[in-house]
């Protein structure tokens, strides 16, 4: 009776701002499958901003994106599942159900972009090639969601010890999926700021940065939404989720750098991609979002503050979500800015690339499933995320 009424207590706690963030996110998802369902009569050619030159744009990109947090969450939440009575062991159930969700989010920008989105699971069972990255990219993450759901169905039944070899299943299809990704940009000799053998563990990389912050800013807008104060084993939890991102950022910082110097070393064509984002057209994106707000200030933030402040966390968490945006945008863009034809007459130096309605329409519709999930996911399994399941 007691347990039926404090939950009772917390569903009210979000009903009604729960309430305008789910019709929020409803709203978000209508416009932006509007805009998908005008770029189908009008044509993708014309509705989005790709051109022969540039076919893959920032759609691409915001797929990478929700895929990329999504495999650092369930990373993290298989890691804290396997080994029991670690800190970070309170959030590992939310983070299950934010793998989820953000994977959904990205299969509804890559769904909604391409021409013909009943194809897609068509051609994954019906003609697989196995020779294709995409097509295992597509396959292992399409995996990775139903072993999710089965592993959230055994949290949620409470038969723990049969979710963890589900969740260390997910956390290794998820990876391979992760770094097929990054080989389906890794693999292209002919866009040579791609090429080679760095992008799939870059990824993995920023996979575990972006994990840790989406479940440092989803821990602490749970607590607001609901108004209900932070225990101490879940401020612990997040306060090592911190240090993962600070850990992380250098990391990735680090990586980075060593991309510039690789691209310096080698041809014109890589000097002028490089360029590009140093002091080229993509410069203000690259140093005052990827690598100011993304990397740089959150890292400082959360060193100075000793990750004593919920709110500076969950702040630089942000941070690093906004910046890890921009990172896959300027990954893409900066792979095919430069002409393949540079250097004849009448070719610019770069290609001009500005995302259209349509495109922004497809990522507001993202965000709306994932925020969609997320309003879900704290009305039906608040219980459980509190619940340190342990294996």
């Amino acid at each position: 009776m007691k347990g039926n009424i404090a939950t009772t207590a917390a569903a009210a706690s979000i009903k009604l701002p729960g309430n305008k963030l789910m019709w929020l996110s409803l709203f978000l998802i209508l416009i932006g499958v509007a805009g998908a369902v005008y770029a189908q009569v009008v044509g993708h050619h014309h509705a989005f901003a790709n051109t022969r030159e540039m076919p893959w744009g920032m759609l691409i990109g915001v797929y990478a994106y929700f895929a990329i947090i999504s495999t650092g969450l369930c990373l993290l939440g298989a890691f804290s599942h396997a080994f029991g009575g670690n800190q970070m062991a309170p959030l590992a159930n939310r983070m299950v159900w934010l793998s989820i969700i953000t994977l959904f989010g990205a299969f509804t920008v890559i769904g909604l972009e391409i021409e013909n989105p009943w194809r897609m699971p068509l051609g994954v069972i019906l003609y697989p090639n196995v020779t294709s990255n995409i097509w295992w990219m597509g396959t292992l993450y399409g995996m990775a969601v139903g072993i999710m759901f089965l592993e959230l169905l055994l949290i949620l039944t409470k038969r723990y010890s049969a979710a963890i070899y589900l969740g260390v299943a997910a956390a290794i299809t998820e990876s391979l999926a992760n770094s097929n990704l990054g080989a389906v940009f890794a693999s292209l000799q002919a866009k040579p700021f791609w090429f080679g053998s760095q992008l799939p563990i870059f990824f993995l990389a920023c996979a575990v940065l972006s994990g840790a912050a989406a479940i440092v800013m989803f821990t602490h807008y749970s607590h607001l939404l609901q108004k209900r104060q932070m225990d101490k084993s879940t401020f612990q939890g997040l306060q090592t989720a911190g240090k993962i991102m600070v850990l992380m950022t250098f990391l990735v910082t680090l990586a980075t750098v060593w991309k510039f110097i690789n691209a310096y070393a080698s041809n014109d064509e890589l000097i002028m991609a490089a360029d590009s984002l140093l002091k080229g057209p993509l410069s203000t994106s690259f140093w005052v979002f990827e690598i100011g707000i993304g990397l740089v200030l959150p890292c400082l933030i959360l060193v100075i503050s000793r990750l004593k402040s919920m709110h500076v966390m969950s702040a630089a968490a942000l941070m690093v979500l906004v910046g890890q945006f921009f990172s896959r945008y300027n990954l893409v863009v900066s792979g095919e800015i430069v002409p393949t034809n540079q250097g004849f007459v009448g070719v610019p130096q770069y290609l001009s690339y500005m995302p259209s309605a349509s495109e922004y329409l497809l990522v507001i519709a993202a965000l709306g499933v994932v925020g969609f999930g997320f309003v879900i996911g704290e009305r039906f399994f608040d219980e459980t995320f509190r619940e340190e399941s342990s294996h």
